[in-house]
């Protein structure tokens, strides 16, 4: 097919009007924030104590880095503790930065417990 050919083919594509242009828009942006919906709805099904507090997105975040960082300490604890027993951690280390938030959740969690 010559280029004259395939352009005419393409004209002949009829052209969406403005109101079935918007309707697409609307139909994107409906499917998007559904996508993040859902997307909170599985983080809240997954971190602790979320599930059933309401569809408060500051709520499901502020909760999913609560428990991440309660996760990273947790796992800088158990790192620490197989490195005192001599094994091999080069595997379950973490970049710098993670550690060092870890180690602060950690020590953050000690004090705590030393409260109660």
């Amino acid at each position: 097919m010559s280029a004259t050919a395939l352009g005419a083919s393409l004209n002949d594509k009829p052209r969406l009007s403005e109101q079935e242009k918007k309707n697409n828009h609307i139909a994107s942006e409906q499917k998007r924030r559904q996508a993040i919906r859902e997307g909170f709805d599985e983080i809240a099904d997954l971190v602790p104590g979320l599930k059933g507090q309401g569809r408060s997105e500051a709520v499901v975040l502020q909760g999913a880095t609560g428990h991440i960082r309660k996760l990273l300490a947790d796992r800088h604890r158990l790192v620490e503790q197989a490195r005192r027993a001599g094994l091999d951690v080069t595997e379950a280390e973490m970049d710098e930065q993670t550690m060092k938030i870890a180690g602060v959740q950690a020590d953050i969690e000690e004090k705590a417990r030393g409260r109660r």
